[in-house]
């Protein structure tokens, strides 16, 4: 037989011989990025296998099930945040803990994102661990906070510190390594330096639409499943958990809704319409573009408070959705991200439109861990702190 060709040699599959040691840890980082791209429901273990050049059989030597993969990846991201934070010395000032932490975040970016909205899909045990790793990631953030900006805020400032930090892992927007971790860390010190209790500097009045009211048995429909694909997640509500809830049978839903992917497109079209009107309402008469940024972080906040359900749906869902109902709200998307963008260069001109759009991210990212740390209990006063929270992100 002749020998095998250089090139054959070359992309022949690695034998037990060359087999690399960190096997594991290559088939959890793919595994972070499939997970994030595709969620947890959407991704094969077929298709973590292809991005470690392994078959799904080999795969399977490593980790029993999906479910198991998952659970791992989500454990491995925090502890490499808590193992970044052990290495930083107990009094160390508060840059040199959050430039840990946005180390850590920014190498990970691209597996790290999917927790924030699929963590609902693990089980009460392994949701009560991290939580107690993550309580301690915030313990000691909100230690190094209280040291330096000494305020009783029940730890709202280190939580939405990390939520600055971590929002790197819900975008793509193309920047340096170094350049994002110095970014973030700028952002997450001047949401530390912020007294959420001191309310926002020129705060403009917020108009939000009505909340719809369900006058069809289309519009029943939608209104009963939101606050279930909040809860349960889409891929877990049965179209006759649904039709029981409205008062119908499963089959008289496809009456109205093709499939319960179109009751999720109209879902997360529904959320975009509410945000770009009361985007729209709120930037009327604004006096340029620092009351612009105030306007559009105070909407953002109002909207997210008062349509929690809606929000986590539309944001947690939306890559699931085919391209083709996809599309149009990826681009409602952009519009929203250009505005800010565009106000926020006007207010601080030294930004570039790509750190700008990093910037934007993070002041969403501070709005959702705010937002939880309060229980999305809704009030003035936390409006308000949340708004404040934002603007001190955005060095404002």
């Amino acid at each position: 037989m002749a020998p095998a060709s250089p090139s054959a040699r070359s992309t022949a599959r690695p034998t037990a011989a060359t087999r690399p040691r960190n096997r594991r840890q290559l088939i959890v980082d793919a595994a972070g990025r499939v997970f994030s791209e595709r969620g947890y429901h959407k991704a094969s273990m077929e298709e973590v296998a292809a991005g470690v050049g392994i078959t799904a059989a080999a795969l399977y030597r490593h980790f029993p099930n999906k479910y198991a993969l998952f659970a791992e990846c989500a454990h491995v991201m925090v502890d490499g945040l808590v193992a970044a934070l052990d290495e930083v010395p107990s009094e160390a000032p508060l840059a040199d803990v959050l430039t840990a932490i946005a180390r850590v975040t920014v190498a990970h970016r691209a597996s790290g994102g999917v927790y924030r909205w699929e963590a609902r899909y693990l089980d009460r045990e392994d949701r009560r661990r991290l939580g107690v790793k993550f309580g301690r990631l915030v313990e000691r953030v909100d230690e190094a906070v209280q040291r330096e900006h000494p305020l009783p805020d029940e730890r709202l400032r280190a939580t939405a510190a990390l939520g600055a930090i971590g929002s790197i892992t819900m975008h793509h927007t193309s920047i340096a390594q170094r350049r994002a971790e110095d970014l973030l860390l700028a952002c997450a010190l001047g949401v530390a330096a912020t007294d959420p209790a001191a309310g926002r500097p020129g705060a403009h009045p917020v108009e939000l639409p009505a909340r719809p009211v369900p006058r069809t048995r289309r519009a029943e429909i939608l209104a009963a499943s939101i606050p279930l694909f909040a809860r349960d997640g889409f891929a877990n509500v049965t179209n006759g958990q649904i039709a029981e809830v409205v008062g119908l049978t499963p089959s008289a839903l496809y009456r109205h809704y093709a499939g319960k992917i179109d009751i999720l497109a109209a879902a997360c079209l529904q959320a975009a319409g509410l945000l770009a009107q009361g985007v729209e309402r709120s930037l009327r008469g604004v006096a340029g573009p620092r009351d612009a940024i105030i306007a559009l972080a105070a909407t953002y906040v109002a909207y997210s408070f008062e349509y929690t359900e809606l929000n986590s749906v539309a944001e947690a869902e939306l890559a699931g959705l085919p391209a083709d109902l996809r599309r149009p709200l990826v681009l409602a998307q952009r519009e929203h991200i250009a505005v800010w963008e565009q106000q926020l260069r006007l207010a601080r001109p030294e930004l570039g439109p790509h750190q700008a759009r990093v910037l934007v991210h993070a002041g969403f990212g501070v709005v959702v861990e705010a937002g939880r740390r309060l229980r999305w209990q809704d009030s003035p006063d936390h409006r308000e702190a949340v708004t404040a929270l934002v603007v001190g992100a955005l060095g404002l």
